[in-house]
């Protein structure tokens, strides 16, 4: 070996290391002949784990106790599907007829999930987590949720979680509710977060007595879970991406059946009402 190979040695295997250290992972490890998540061969966890608990191996690194996958199944069943009344279904079913495929569908649908549209989970966990610091701090859980409701609402008048366009009182808030409590009684979870989110329903409910009631949503109800079981406010986002993505893609390809072409929002007999042209305002207008 001449001397040019021989000090080229350190520098590959320097490359290499690189290169291995840019993708490490703890997530899965993959060899020739092996597939390892989370350090558990993939062989003994086929036909032994079921999806919900592979969902929560790949997220925390363990498997959950069978109370622990029961409540998180409940909320990732609550949220599969809300008919084209939601956007991101809607999206995706208009998506689907235009020849981008399965996977360009639900991708659409799976995009329109934001801040105000399946992400609120995500704030709401924000919240109720400022809500249970301020009750450890002393306060109890009314004066607690309202000084953190003051300070969401003056920001926006809307309060991540609670509130529904649809429903006067959302019929998957009582079921997930009432799973959180047995959880609560059975020592599974603590319960911190469903009392912080009871507490901003009593004041919702005091403050609009008589009016049309604010009721805790989907996105609250599973904030409420997930919060409870451990995870972190943006995988409270992530994993109703993950729920909502099953009635995405069940829509998605319903509408691929259907024959349509180039659906649009409306039927081509309903035409969008006009509005008048508003003229802007001149420069002499907006100088001052």
């Amino acid at each position: 070996m001449n001397a040019s190979a021989s000090a080229s040695e350190p520098a590959a295997d320097s490359g290499r290391e690189a290169a291995a250290q840019w993708w490490a992972t703890a997530v899965s490890h993959i060899e020739p002949g092996s597939i390892e998540l989370r350090d558990r061969p993939v062989q003994e966890l086929i036909g032994s784990v079921g999806m919900v608990d592979m969902i929560w191996l790949l997220l925390r690194g363990g498997l959950p106790s069978p109370r622990q996958s029961a409540l998180l199944e409940a909320a990732l069943v609550a949220g599969v599907d809300h008919g084209p009344q939601a956007p991101s279904i809607a999206a995706a079913r208009m998506a689907a007829t235009c020849g981008i495929g399965l996977n360009g569908a639900v991708a659409t649908g799976v995009n329109m999930l934001g801040d105000v549209h399946g992400g609120a989970g995500q704030q709401c966990v924000q919240m109720l987590e400022e809500i249970r610091a301020l009750h450890r701090a002393g306060a109890d859980w009314d004066a607690a949720a309202s000084e953190v409701m003051a300070l969401w609402q003056a920001r926006s008048r809307y309060l991540p979680g609670f509130g529904h366009r649809f429903h006067p009182v959302d019929p998957r808030r009582d079921p997930l509710l009432r799973l959180t409590e047995e959880a609560v009684a059975a020592g599974v979870v603590a319960g911190d977060h469903l009392q912080a989110a009871l507490a901003v329903e009593r004041a919702l409910r005091e403050r609009r007595a008589g009016a049309r009631p604010v009721p805790m949503n989907i996105d609250g109800a599973t904030a409420v879970i997930y919060a409870e079981l451990g995870f972190p406010a943006p995988l409270a986002r992530g994993l109703f991406v993950l729920s909502r993505s099953v009635g995405i893609l069940a829509h998605a390809w319903e509408e691929t059946g259907q024959g349509r072409r180039n659906k649009g929002p409306i039927p081509r007999s309903v035409l969008p009402a006009r509005l008048a042209t508003v003229a802007p305002n001149s420069p002499e207008e907006t100088s001052s």
